[in-house]
């Protein structure tokens, strides 16, 4: 039997039409004279019924178990108003089955394929080719196909040229370990599979393609999270002779249109636009969640000539205070406030302070050191009322940026102020260039080391390199950073500058980055781009925390792959024909 219809096309304009139908049984009802059976295929569910007046059908379908592959014929018919499942796309008609063949018979599942059944992770990704069988799942891999479809118009339309790189590399210091392939032919030597196309992609502006794009597979071996996989897509961009505004203004056109396209969503744009100071400032990260308010803001002032001791020393110091406004918080528990307290502390702070808005005062941990014009204060520093809690950090910037940061996370679930289908995104830029490793003793690069610095901040990178603010943007969707870029370094000269302060010495230089310093010599083009993370885009556009549920074959958090028992051990003569010596770490 040939396939006529997809069984989650059908509608009630099909009745009266004949049509063969393959699948799986979703579900199979035997009510005695008739036997209901739920046929699922990619594009849905729709629900046959076989009567004994079918002899054949009717035997057949008293065998039929869950997952069964079987082709249906049959004719399409409209249900009775009574009987209509509003739950199902399909669920205006019904096929009545005229004959079923048996193409594939299935062994008991491990677990049942409902959306909502409760399953342990790892038995789903010991069986992923089961679990990927669950409608959700279904509809993740379509909604991935089409961010991707969308993504490749979008920059097609731009004039954009998609080219593939390498994936069998050279190892470059990058920022993360390198998964190492031994080469064969040249024992003692290795590839390196890419952490990502970044020297690739700017050596194909040097090459005049002007605007590359890729969506591109990465490896980075480093410990694994939630939202992080060894093996992970990034949606690559570069271009060259661009103007920052230009640029951004064509990422954001498609980031807009993957929104409204596959979830009917419109972004503003343009979108709005913060300093990596402003927003840590405001609101304690680099990724900030503008879904919510609960800003951060300096009071340091308000209390420079107070009685709190604690709060004066930290100013005295050079630190700050900094405060969070949490509106009609007066609910909150002193359980509540312990938690928050303990989340400050967590991230470096040495407490939290607080006050409770009163309508004839305050109360709190600080409430007896702070008079009524301090309160006054204030109440007009912050907007703050009665039925207001005021939450204070009094330390170091960074620590307060930090501590702060993560309350206000913590405040937002409390409160319940995270509302659900909504999407807030803006750019971060002008990150700092570097920031000091303390275990390395130098100064590495915060994005990568072929950023280009500010061009009014060069002078300092050898007297104040942390002051150095780099050509970086980053996109921020939700709390989450979603894309990484930068304006790149296209000067021989000026890359070799940046090493230097990096602390590499001229042999590695050499040898790691020769062939690319060679490249700049040959005219290279001012040119940037960036990178944005393809799972955690999906992940959020189908509500997902977790990025294993939008990657059709992921590793586990170990880095293990449960289905194909992978990593695994090779066989001797593999190793010896590598030239590979395998032998046991102690511990």
């Amino acid at each position: 039997m040939h396939r006529t219809h997809d069984a989650g096309t059908l509608r009630r304009s099909d009745a009266g039409t004949r049509a063969t139908l393959v699948g799986w049984v979703h579900r199979r009802r035997d009510l005695g004279g008739l036997i209901f059976i739920d046929l699922r295929d990619r594009s849905g569910i729709v629900q046959l019924v076989v009567t004994p007046e079918a002899k054949e059908a009717f035997r057949v379908a008293e065998t039929l178990r869950s997952e069964y592959v079987i082709a249906v014929r049959g004719t399409v018919k409209a249900r009775a108003p009574e009987t209509v499942n509003p739950k199902l796309s399909t669920g205006d008609v019904e096929v009545a089955v005229e004959a079923i063949e048996v193409l594939n018979t299935a062994k008991t599942l491990p677990f049942g394929l409902a959306d909502d059944a409760p399953v342990d992770e790892a038995l789903r990704l010991k069986y992923r080719y089961l679990d990927l069988r669950r409608p959700a799942l279904q509809e993740t891999l379509r909604l991935r196909h089409e961010v991707t479809r969308i993504v490749r118009d979008v920059l097609s339309r731009h004039g954009f040229l998609e080219v593939e790189t390498p994936i069998l590399s050279k190892s470059t210091p990058e920022g993360a370990r390198d998964f190492l392939v031994p080469s064969r032919l040249r024992p003692g030597t290795f590839y390196a599979l890419p952490q990502s196309p970044q020297l690739y992609k700017q050596l194909l502006m040097v090459a005049g393609v002007e605007r590359y794009f890729q969506i591109a597979r990465c490896f980075r071996d480093e410990d694994l999270r939630a939202d992080r996989q060894p093996e992970f897509t990034q949606i690559d961009i570069e271009m060259s002779f661009m103007s920052l505004p230009e640029f951004q203004a064509i990422v954001e056109e498609m980031i807009a249109e993957v929104f409204e396209k596959t979830r009917g969503i419109r972004l503003e744009r343009p979108f709005p636009r913060l300093s990596y100071d402003e927003a840590m400032d405001r609101y304690g990260t680099d990724k900030p969640d503008l879904r919510y308010g609960l800003e951060i803001v300096d009071v340091g002032e308000i209390f420079r000539e107070t009685e709190l001791q604690v709060f004066r020393r930290a100013l005295a110091l050079g630190g700050v205070v900094r405060a969070i406004r949490a509106d009609g918080a007066a609910a909150l528990s002193r359980k509540d406030i312990a938690a928050l307290e303990a989340e400050a502390k967590a991230h470096g702070a040495q407490g939290l302070a607080w006050l409770k808005l009163e309508a004839d005062g305050a109360s709190g941990s600080i409430a007896r050191f702070v008079p009524e014009p301090v309160l006054a204060a204030l109440r007009a520093k912050t907007g703050a009322e009665p039925g207001d809690v005021l939450f204070f950090v009094a330390d170091r910037r960074e620590v307060a940026r930090a501590a702060l940061g993560a309350v206000r996370r913590l405040l937002a679930e409390r409160l319940g102020r995270v509302p659900d289908g909504a999407f807030r995104i803006l750019w971060v830029t002008d990150f700092p260039l570097l920031e000091y490793d303390p275990d390395e003793k130098r100064y590495v690069a915060l994005h990568h080391p072929f950023t280009r610095p500010k061009a009014e901040d060069w002078d300092k990178l050898e007297t104040e390199p942390l002051q150095v603010r780099a050509e970086s943007y980053d996109l921020v969707l939700n709390g989450y950073e979603i894309g990484g870029g930068s304006l790149r370094i296209y000067r021989k000269e000026d890359q070799l500058r940046l090493f230097r302060r990096l602390g590499l010495d001229e042999a590695e230089v050499a040898e790691k980055f020769g062939f690319f310093l060679e490249a700049l010599e040959y005219g290279a083009p001012p040119h940037g781009g960036i990178a944005l993370g393809l799972d955690r885009i999906v992940a959020l556009l189908a509500g997902r925390s977790n990025i294993r549920d939008v990657i059709a074959f992921p590793k586990t958090q170990s880095g293990a792959d449960l289905m194909m028992e992978a990593p695994s051990r090779v066989r001797p003569e593999q190793l010896a024909e590598l030239g590979i010596t395998v032998r046991a770490l102690q511990g």
